[in-house]
């Protein structure tokens, strides 16, 4: 083979390696500054996929159902500029600059699972985050385009906020621009919208930043409650669960509770059936496990624990009997 039928050879692997290099198929980038150069000449939003293409089934199923299918690819050429942010366990994928980009993309869009779908206009502002659903791409593509439409309200309430004339209308406008997105995305992406709300309308005659103030208060409650509840049972339930101190387990977990009266009722659940059922799952008391899952019924009238009650019943009970058949091998 001549020395220019492999130069010729080569090229053509090369090309072939970089139409698959992305999980989706071809159209996609992992530049995400050249995205928003294109988004921006093109007058495009941008789809980023926070995937891992090499383990997370969930990325790989949404690639293979929606993705790498024609209709997909058909239906938002005209509309999105496609961002895959892949942290795949095989980092020879990958350049060092890309696993970086890759890297602080993922901690500033506050990552936590993958896929992570986020949608940004072409200033990477962020005004949706979904992630896989069933269906197809026809069902993912409708998905889609309500968060398009919501984008353009924000938009279009943006643009009045711009030439209203006082400073309670151009609040006004704002607060419906933030009302058209998911509250979730408000509270991460905008809050310097939020904070502009509050000097054009000191008064907040909307009532938008107080309501935004008391779902902030409330979601840090709930953080600081979780982190409480997780610093108990690893520091003390977690140590007595391992002595079997059972007992004492259970008796903890029960001041634990009425300390903190302001715990959400499926807290104060997982703790009383992580403190309780092991220790009558050991003596193998399968009427005591049912009475008390019963009495935390009763005690916490919550539906979602009421309709799993059953369950759990059974599930205790086939541990207690398959202890007992342990015990007598």
């Amino acid at each position: 083979m001549t020395q220019s039928s492999n130069i010729l050879r080569a090229g053509l692997l090369a090309l072939a390696t970089l139409a698959t290099a992305y999980a989706g198929g071809e159209g996609w980038t992992s530049d995400f500054e050249a995205a928003k150069k294109q988004a921006t000449a093109e007058k495009k939003d941008m789809l980023l996929d926070f995937t891992g293409s090499d383990w997370c089934g969930w990325c790989i199923k949404l690639n293979k159902e929606v993705f790498q299918e024609e209709a997909f690819k058909t239906g938002v050429k005209d509309k999105l500029v496609l961002v895959e942010l892949d942290f795949p366990k095989d980092k020879s994928k990958l350049s060092d600059e890309t696993q970086a980009q890759n890297a602080k993309l993922g901690k500033e869009f506050k990552v936590r699972g993958y896929p992570t779908i986020m949608l940004c206009d072409a200033t990477g502002k962020p005004f949706a985050q979904t992630g896989y659903q069933a269906g197809g791409p026809e069902k993912y593509l409708t998905h889609l385009n309500e968060f398009i439409a919501a984008r353009e309200k924000r938009d279009a309430a943006f643009a009045a906020a711009e030439k209203a004339t006082d400073n309670a209308g151009k609040a006004k406008c704002l607060v419906e621009g933030l009302q058209a997105l998911d509250n979730g995305i408000v509270e991460g992406y905008y809050a310097d919208v939020v904070a502009k709300i509050g000097e054009l309308d000191p008064a907040d005659s909307t009532g938008y930043v107080k309501e935004r103030q008391e779902a902030a208060a409330k979601k840090e409650a709930a953080a600081a409650s979780q982190n409480k509840v997780q610093e108990f049972m690893r520091a003390t339930l977690g140590p007595l669960m391992q002595a079997k101190d059972f007992d004492q387990a259970a008796a903890a977990a029960a001041t634990f509770i009425k300390e903190n009266p302001d715990l959400d009722d499926m807290a104060k659940i997982n703790i009383s059936l992580s403190s309780n059922m092991p220790g009558l799952i050991e003596k193998g008391d399968a009427d005591a496990a049912a009475k008390f899952i019963d009495e935390m019924v009763a005690a916490y009238p919550n539906p979602q624990f009421a309709a799993q009650a059953d369950r759990i019943k059974t599930m205790v009970k086939q541990q207690i009997e398959a202890k007992a058949q342990q015990g007598e091998e």
